[in-house]
């Protein structure tokens, strides 16, 4: 024998061999090869023959042990790190022949208790269970074995036929077994993808559930500080919270598009998410998001334009009562007073040109209060909070204004019932009151206005009070000529008393104006110009600061925006052009998110110029078209494009892989999809679809058409991509599980019995699938049934979406 391979030059426990006996092992009999009258027969025909020819049977017989080791051998080498060789003597210690028993049934040897310093316990322990257990009689003698240098070849290929014919169906029961594990590994894996969306799915839709409130949220506040408060929240939300969401949101599109491959990878029917938690459903709560968003930010700033216009009127309004408060202070007692039924005629005439000169002035203070009634309106129809206490101050203002009216009016008819019999009057006293009030009415109006509060949005509005301003300083010359006649008014009149030897009795009684007052006030005028020069100087400062944050942020916009949109172009022509591979193309899309990426940092330099545009309190810019909300929308959907697309290709290789579709296939298929697709959107409509199944040869009816949508859109969507248009083109190509195979390998387990057992599932599957079949199947309640019997039929045709599982 040991001759015969050595002539030959061939080992049979090469690579060669085995490959021999595996591609040959169905169609051998062993059965009759192994059987011991068929063996007694050959003897006699040996006999009969030449030598030559006996020799060649041997050899025949020899190769086909060998095969029949090979198949034994691959059991337990696995399993038990034995050395199985075709030497007899590896069978000599009996682990081999313990070993073999063990891997079929491991109830009746504990191997661990085995020792192979003790071959003769452990070959009567073989032989005895075998007998006992197995109905294989005990044809050797373990002493003989030890004992012998060389046992009986014949004998113990004939006792390990034995045991080939006792496990022969274990082979069929763990290919059955290695296929169930396989369907249900497939499934449970499917599962896990679908609780994983589900739940990131129902975790995204409540944060948006919870956020949109917030954002619709339209409940003003009081001051600025509280408002800008909200706005600062807002500006956290959309830096800190919303970006990962987005990413949430991206994510869980391409684990829907991953599931539904494998789905169809696997035959599976394609994956239906819970009633509102469809890609449609976020994208539809997602747009709401977005818009309760962009609404809350516009709310926010009207709403802080508000609260600074309030402010700045509240405080007009309290300025201008103050001045018109203070003047009015004394004019009630003044007006009631009787001093004229005691006076002599000069004085009652001197009282009634006191009284013209207060009518001068009352009718110079009407438009005052008229200022204030106008200011105290806009700040109700604004809806200021203190409204109360400003309408009652106007109130107030407008009854006192009233009053002094009545009372003025009152005065003059006393006053001209004696007038017949007042002639002396003071012309130069009623001249100085007459010119003087006007003139001090200016001053104060003059001292309002240099004290007056403004607020500018641009370099054209401060250029604006500027230039007012300076028209305001070239009529100071002739105001002080006018102050200075005013002046000279009351020297002549010191002038003509001291000529005259008149003694003056006090102040001008037709005003209480005095030339000290006029002198304190044109003062005051004085110092509050340069005061108000420089206050808006810097306030034209602070302008053109802000014009150049604007230029700033305009430049680094007008940079960014196209650079979104040309590589929006760019993501959308690569998605429906075919250049190279697709690992080639996968490998480039990579790289091209890396570059949009790395180009984060400008957008991050763009946000902290649009926070220094916010905190300045700008409004509006004039040098570009974008707005930063436009520039994060177009960037969110720019990372969520590349990332799509390159989802599309990765599912594209699995489908390719999975289907065995070369690179030429691939691209007729990109070139045909391309062409009907008509408007280069990278999908096709119905329309398309149907062009172009009717010039591939097919004559289709509604029926037939409505059939293949609905396998190429499971979701009605009413679109059909590249990826389903590629299972529908390769669908016929590839070999996957059916539900008619998954039945015939549970009744290999099941012994041909139109049910299975607990007990049988636990014996012949993993522990884990076990249970999970065990925890899924229904009772058995056919007519054969016996306790504890599962329908293993239902299973598996739900498995593949044929039942409900």
């Amino acid at each position: 024998m040991v001759d015969y391979h050595a002539a030959n030059n061939q080992s049979l426990y090469s690579a060669g061999g085995q490959q021999i006996y595996m591609e040959q092992e169905n169609d051998w009999d062993r059965d009759l090869l192994l059987d011991p009258a068929w063996e007694k027969q050959q003897r006699k025909v040996r006999a009969s023959e030449s030598p030559g020819a006996a020799a060649g049977a041997c050899k025949m017989r020899y190769l086909l042990f060998l095969c029949l080791l090979a198949g034994l051998k691959k059991k337990i080498i696995v399993f038990y790190s034995i050395t199985v060789k075709l030497q007899y003597l590896h069978w000599k210690d009996g682990l081999a022949f313990n070993a073999l028993i063990h891997r079929h049934r491991p109830e009746l040897i504990d191997y661990d208790k085995l020792r192979k310093d003790d071959p003769v316990t452990n070959l009567n322990n073989a032989f005895e269970v075998a007998e006992r257990y197995l109905d294989i009689p005990k044809m050797l003698d373990a002493e003989d074995i030890v004992g012998t240098l060389r046992p009986d070849e014949k004998a113990i290929m004939t006792y390990v036929s034995c045991f080939y014919h006792a496990f022969s169906g274990a082979q069929k029961a763990e290919t059955a077994a290695n296929r169930i594990c396989k369907v249900l590994a497939v499934n449970q894996e499917n599962e896990h993808l679908m609780e994983d969306y589900e739940k990131l799915a129902s975790d995204l839709l409540e944060w948006i559930r919870r956020t949109i409130p917030w954002l619709e949220n339209r409940a003003p506040e009081k001051t600025m500080t509280e408002m800008q408060q909200k706005l600062e929240d807002f500006r956290d939300y959309r830096r800190v919270h919303k970006p990962p969401k987005v990413q949430e949101k991206c994510q869980l599109e391409i684990n829907f598009n991953t599931l539904q491959t494998k789905l169809r990878l696997s035959n599976r029917p394609a994956f239906m998410p819970s009633e509102g938690r469809m890609v449609s459903d976020i994208n539809g709560a997602w747009h709401k998001l977005e818009g309760a968003e962009k609404g809350y930010e516009e709310w926010l700033l009207n709403e802080i334009r508000r609260l600074e216009r309030l402010d700045h009127l509240a405080e007009k309004f309290r300025q201008k009562a103050a001045i018109h408060e203070s003047w009015t202070d004394g004019k009630e007692a003044m007006l009631t007073q009787k001093d004229y039924e005691t006076a002599t005629l000069s004085e009652i005439k001197a009282l009634l040109k006191k009284h013209e000169a207060f009518e001068s002035d009352l009718a110079a203070h009407q438009d005052r209060v008229e200022q204030i009634a106008a200011i105290a309106q806009e700040l109700n129809e604004l809806d200021y909070y203190d409204s109360p206490s400003v309408n009652a101050r106007c109130q107030k203002i407008c009854e006192q204004w009233d009053a002094l009216g009545s009372l003025t009016q009152s005065r003059r008819e006393s006053l001209e019932r004696t007038e017949k019999q007042l002639e002396s009057i003071d012309e130069l006293y009623l001249e100085y009151a007459k010119r003087a009030a006007p003139f001090n009415n200016w001053m104060e109006g003059a001292m309002e206005d240099l004290q007056d509060m403004f607020i500018v949005h641009n370099i054209e509005e401060i250029q604006g009070l500027i230039t007012a301003h300076d028209q305001f300083k070239s009529t100071l010359p002739e105001a002080n000529k006018e102050r200075e006649s005013i002046q000279a008014i009351q020297a002549e009149v010191q002038k003509i008393a001291q000529y005259n030897g008149i003694k003056l009795a006090g102040n001008n009684p037709y005003t209480t104006i005095t030339p000290q007052s006029i002198d304190k006030k044109w003062e005051k005028v004085q110092q509050l110009v340069p005061q108000r020069d420089q206050a808006l100087q810097e306030e034209l400062a602070r302008q053109q600061s802000n014009d150049h944050l604007r230029r700033q942020f305009a430049n680094q916009a007008n940079m960014i925006g196209p650079w979104i949109q040309n590589k929006m172009e760019e993501i959308g022509r690569i998605s429906i052009e075919m250049n190279g591979t697709l690992e080639d193309q996968l490998t480039h899309l990579r790289q091209y998110e890396q570059s949009i990426i790395e180009y984060k940092p400008n957008i991050d330099q763009l946000e902290g110029d649009h926070q220094l545009i916010q905190e300045a309190l700008i409004f509006d810019n004039k040098y570009t078209a974008y707005t930063m909300e436009h520039l994060r929308v177009g960037w969110e959907q720019l990372l969520t494009t590349i990332a799509r697309t390159i989802n599309e290709i990765e599912n594209q290789i699995l489908t390719r892989d999975a289907k065995g579709i070369s690179q030429e296939q691939l691209h007729e298929y990109r070139t045909s999809f391309n062409h009907f697709d008509k408007k280069r959107t990278g999908i096709m409509d119905g329309d398309d679809f149907r062009a172009l199944l009717i010039s591939t040869g097919n004559s289709l009816g509604d029926a037939e058409f409505a059939r293949i949508m609905g396998i190429v859109d499971p979701n009605n969507s009413g679109a059909v991509t590249f990826q389903a248009f590629i299972d529908f083109m390769s669908r016929e190509t590839t070999d996957t599980d059916t539900a008619d195979q998954v039945i015939a390998s549970f009744k290999i387990l099941a012994g041909d019995k139109n049910y299975i057992t607990a007990e049988e599932l636990r014996r012949e599957l993993p522990p884990d699938q076990a249970e999970y079949c065990i925890a899924r199947m229904a009772p058995y309640t056919g007519p054969d049934a016996v306790p504890g019997a599962l329908d293993y039929m239902s299973f598996s045709t739900a498995l593949y979406g044929e039942s409900d599982l």
